[in-house]
């Protein structure tokens, strides 16, 4: 006896108080705090509650073996924005998380209710975070939980998630991007805490459509959730649940500011091609349309999207636009070139075959072939080089040195140099037409693959379009 109370004296103040405080918790560990409420009032269960606020430091389970069951779920009220050019997605969500507290049960009939709300600093709350978090939570706080007579703990509350996502563009402006959300505990293991869907993702995605608010640019089209364990190299496991969302972007005011003017632009330059070819405002006329069309892209580009790892094909339509407006361009600068340039110059007989006859042929346009006809000057020289022959022999002598005979050769030899000009004009005019015919059939030939290449091209792009927005 004298012993003990030697050892008892030895002992330092603060040991033996420590000493004392863990004696009083072993109870409180080993088992539930029975909550008894002096009146069936809120004061009195809170001053029941006072032993439970003591142990918000720990794991709220009587066992440390015993995993904590984390139930999770959230409500999407709103889709705030896509940035292309970081890849983040913009929500607005309110997260709900359920677990037990083991440390606290009470009878609701004799504290008079089965729920209170406290500070969230009262109890442990588990560490759930999202991964693809990139930058603070500027949704306002809400500082308390619900605890009910179970021992159930309820924590609710808004954050504004901004997420990192991989967004493909390829197909903008009718892009459907599928985000990831994944939540797990940021330090305790699996054998701590385990994540456990709340609500199944057809209920959560029914939910958020009911209520969201924001009807702008991007649409909600489902949600799904993933169960998901990492195995890491210690032998460790990390339990996380992966929300998939997947919105759609609204095209409309793309389809009409972007779509609509280039497709009349292009047709536009499509119809320019009616213009005859050697006309001189068809150049002018095209090159209109193309700085036109420069400005326009010009104008409208702050609602193209960033370039990403794939070029949009949005961005490959107005290349394919502007490429056939310049093509439309070059096609008529050489068909002017052409048959302004050749125009006294004979044309090949390749090209005849070739262009007049078969290409002429495909082009289902007639030939046209311009002979020159015989008119009175071919006649005139002729008849004046006769009548200056008939002259009888016996009368050239005595009339040789006559005026007559002499004006009547002069004129002879004007005629004839009349009648060489007009032949040279008559065949230059038939080499004139035969060149502008065959400007006319290439500038025909070259009209159709211009609209086959459009339909082809634009065939193409509507068809990944409608398959991109179905999905």
């Amino acid at each position: 006896m004298t012993s003990k109370d030697t050892t008892q004296k030895r002992l330092p103040p603060s040991v033996r108080l420590t000493l004392v405080m863990f004696l009083i918790l072993i109870p409180g560990l080993c088992s539930a705090i029975e909550v008894n409420c002096s009146q069936p009032n809120q004061p009195a269960l809170l001053k029941a509650l006072t032993p439970v606020f003591n142990l918000s430091s720990i794991r709220p389970v009587m066992n440390l073996t015993t995993p904590t069951n984390v139930t999770t779920y959230f409500t999407m009220y709103g889709i705030l924005g896509v940035d292309e050019k970081t890849q983040i997605l913009k929500t607005f969500l309110w997260l709900s998380y359920w677990w037990m507290n083991e440390f606290v049960t009470w009878d609701p009939i004799h504290c008079g209710t089965d729920t209170i709300s406290l500070p969230r600093d009262k109890f442990w709350v588990p560490d759930i975070v999202i991964n693809e978090f990139m930058d603070e939570n500027t949704a306002p706080e809400v500082p308390y939980v619900y605890l009910y007579s179970d021992g159930r703990v309820h924590d609710s509350h808004p954050v504004k998630v901004v997420s990192s996502c991989n967004l493909d563009i390829y197909t903008f402006p009718f892009d459907i991007q599928n985000c990831t959300m994944t939540f797990n505990s940021y330090i305790h293991f699996d054998t701590d805490i385990k994540i456990l869907l709340g609500r199944s993702g057809e209920m959560i995605t029914n939910r958020s459509k009911a209520v969201m608010t924001t009807m702008g640019e991007w649409e909600l089209l489902d949600i799904t959730s993933v169960k998901h364990i990492i195995e890491l190299p210690n032998g460790q496991n990390i339990d996380e649940l992966i929300f998939h969302v997947r919105v759609r972007r609204r095209a409309m005011l793309y389809v009409v500011n972007l779509l609509l003017p280039s497709c009349f632009l292009i047709t536009v330059d499509l119809f320019s091609f009616l213009l005859p070819p050697q006309s001189i405002d068809r150049s002018s006329f095209k090159m209109t349309l193309i700085l036109g069309y420069t400005v326009f892209l010009l104008i409208m580009n702050d609602l193209l999207p960033i370039t990403g790892n794939t070029i949009p094909l949005i961005n490959v339509f107005f290349a394919i636009c502007l490429a056939l407006m310049v093509a439309s361009l070059v096609e008529t600068i050489l068909i002017t070139n052409l048959l302004c340039g050749s125009a006294n110059s004979p044309i090949p007989r390749w090209i005849q075959v070739f262009v007049l006859q078969f290409l002429g042929c495909l082009a289902c346009l007639p030939q046209k072939t311009n002979q020159p006809k015989a008119s009175e000057l071919d006649i005139i020289p002729v008849v004046a080089l006769q009548q200056a022959d008939e002259v009888p022999l016996e009368e050239r002598g005595s009339v040789t040195e006559g005026k007559a005979i002499q004006e009547l050769r002069s004129l002879g030899r004007d005629i004839q140099a009349i009648r060489n000009k007009v032949e040279q004009q008559l065949s230059g005019s038939q080499s004139s037409e035969e060149w502008m015919q065959v400007g006319f059939i290439i500038d025909r030939l070259l009209f159709g693959l211009y609209i086959l290449f459009i339909s082809v091209s634009f065939i193409t792009i509507i068809v990944i379009w409608a398959k991109a927005y179905s999905q």
